[in-house]
């Protein structure tokens, strides 16, 4: 009796006797599995070489050496200080044993002595004669100039006033009695005289330029240098 139900059964539905997969559209399958793990999207970077689970991988892990760790270094270490200093070993140059370039003494071979600063052209002036003397000698109201007038002075008269009782000289065209400002010159009355009836603008500028002369000798004007 069962075997004949079980027959009619398999007449009433053969698609049971070779029962097949059902694929659902859609649906991924195991053949998929690997195709279903690539994840497709914007992610550039580059996968794992060799992979995680690779033979390679957990070979070289397995040999690989302990990394060392590195090893920090203290400040004396990284730049050690300068040794000191041995003040016995520094000897002048030309010594045997000195090294003679790094010394700041005066070579031993030198017998000149170093040259001594020029001193400035000024001579002790008398009593009396100093830079405000001669002002309040200007502010006196003294005829400096010796001349009541202002003259045209041409070189032939010029060069008559060259003593130490009368010396007249020129200065950028305009003429000077020197006489009266003689003991008062800074610089002595020879270094004065050297421009006594002539031009002395040359000198005066090569001397000392910063020199106002026109303030200086305002009350000495005597007049101008005029051609012959």
């Amino acid at each position: 009796m069962a075997s004949y139900l079980r027959s009619w059964l398999y007449s009433q539905n053969p698609a049971s006797e070779s029962p097949a997969h059902t694929v659902v559209a859609g649906t991924p399958t195991d053949d998929d599995d690997d195709d279903a793990e690539t994840v497709h999207g914007d992610d550039d970077a580059p996968p794992e070489f060799p992979a995680l689970n690779s033979a390679q991988r957990a070979t070289s892990s397995a040999h690989a050496e302990p990394v060392p760790v590195p090893r920090i270094l203290t400040d004396a270490q990284l730049m050690p200080p300068p040794p000191p200093p041995s003040l016995a070993s520094r000897r002048p140059p030309g010594m045997q044993g000195g090294s003679g370039s790094s010394s700041l003494l005066v070579p031993t071979t030198t017998t000149k002595p170093p040259p001594q600063p020029a001193k400035k052209g000024k001579v002790a002036l008398a009593p009396g004669h100093g830079p405000l003397d001669w002002a309040n000698l200007k502010k006196s109201g003294q005829n400096l100039r010796g001349t009541d007038t202002l003259l045209r002075v041409t070189p032939s008269m010029l060069k008559e006033h060259r003593t130490r009782d009368d010396a007249w000289s020129s200065f950028s065209g305009k003429v000077y009695n020197l006489t009266p400002y003689l003991p008062y010159h800074p610089g002595g009355e020879k270094e004065l005289l050297r421009v006594a009836g002539r031009d002395g603008t040359k000198l005066f500028a090569a001397t000392h330029a910063w020199v106002n002369i026109d303030y200086m000798l305002d009350e000495c004007l005597v007049g101008f240098m005029v051609s012959e």
